[in-house]
């Protein structure tokens, strides 16, 4: 099942130590089968107050992406961002496909009979 390594980075100093963090990091990800999904574009704020920047790393599972971020090469970097920048940074688990289908299947009787004909369209399968 998916992983994601997920930061909120609220105040970075631009610079050469941030620079060659982002020259360095994709190298580090490659090994772990880590890819960036996210990379600091722009937020639309529906709720509350956004400061910064969020990014979002996907694994192939927490087991590789916990391994990435203790993994020697990573380890060197990891000053090279963390000495120039407040944020936050967490390990997540995804959830499986499986996920959404069984929660649809569990409202089925409370889905509108539109929604109904929509998931079926697209090969939703009811039992």
């Amino acid at each position: 099942m998916a992983a994601y390594a997920v930061a909120h980075l609220r105040e970075v100093t631009a610079g050469p130590a941030i620079v060659e963090y982002l020259e360095r990091i994709d190298a580090t990800l490659k090994l772990f089968g880590g890819r960036f999904i996210v990379h600091g574009d722009e937020v639309d704020v529906l709720e509350g107050s956004w400061q910064g920047a969020l990014i979002v790393i996907a694994f192939p599972d927490l087991g590789r992406a916990r391994a990435w971020y203790a993994s020697p090469a990573y380890q060197e970097i990891l000053p090279l961002r963390t000495g120039n920048l407040v944020g936050d940074a967490v390990l997540v688990q995804g959830v499986s496909p499986e996920h959404w289908t069984g929660n649809q299947r569990s409202r089925a009787a409370t889905l509108a009979l539109e929604r109904i004909e929509q998931l079926s369209t697209i090969g939703m399968r009811w039992a």
